[in-house]
């Protein structure tokens, strides 16, 4: 059986954590990541899977333990924007540029946008940790929220329990030969999110354009 060592560099952080509590560890470290916790939950997840490649740890008992803490986790989360997070933007909001004009206008991106970033949030970073106080504070539905959670936290589960299982620790060296090519991917996605950018607002000022010519018809039509 390998010895902790074998692992990838960034992982030797969880190792020491991973070794004393096993599931516990992955459950308590990927829960608490969950609600907000700044705690290296997807680390501990991709050691624990590698664990299992060698032997030591079962794949599948880890990708549903992990399933579980992502998704209780996220819920904690939920229930604490719902219960405490609108009150504490209005009073502290102000120091971190969060207004009550912008809470407004984050509410109206959730109920149009609100179940494809809950899906996409578990593979970003800061989103990850915020996910579920975001929705509970901008009041998505609780119902909506736990069925795209659980969607996201199956994918991403799912992704990185079965890359790390099969690499094992060949992941950390592709992970470092991705890196090379990281300043030429970098301004691709820039590009994207410019251009995405760029295409929304020309389609927002169309819409809003419609909108008031169909305003300044209806009096006219009103009294024909």
């Amino acid at each position: 059986m390998p010895p902790t060592d074998d692992l990838p560099s960034f992982l030797h952080g969880v190792a020491p954590i991973l070794d004393r509590w096993g599931y516990l560890a992955v459950a308590a470290v990927i829960g608490v990541e969950s609600f907000g916790v700044p705690a290296p939950g997807q680390t501990i997840m991709v050691a624990a899977a590698i664990y299992s490649s060698w032997g030591r740890l079962d794949i599948w008992a880890v990708a549903a333990i992990a399933f579980v803490a992502a998704v209780l986790g996220d819920n904690i989360g939920y229930w604490i924007g719902v219960r405490g997070g609108r009150k504490a933007v209005h009073r502290f909001g102000k120091y971190i540029f969060i207004t009550p004009e912008r809470l407004e206008r984050a509410e109206k991106f959730f109920a149009r946008r609100g179940n494809r970033i809950v899906v996409v949030a578990r593979f970003i970073d800061g989103l990850r940790q915020l996910n579920g106080v975001i929705a509970g504070i901008t009041a998505m539905p609780w119902k909506a929220f736990l069925l795209y959670n659980a969607i996201g936290a199956a994918l991403w589960v799912g992704w990185w329990t079965t890359i790390a299982y099969l690499l094992g620790p060949r992941l950390g060296e592709l992970i470092e030969e991705a890196h090379h090519y990281k300043w030429f991917v970098i301004p691709l996605v820039v590009l994207a999110v410019v251009a995405y950018v760029i295409l929304h607002m020309r389609h927002i000022r169309r819409r809003r354009a419609r909108e008031a010519e169909a305003a300044l018809a209806a009096p006219g039509d009103s009294q024909a």
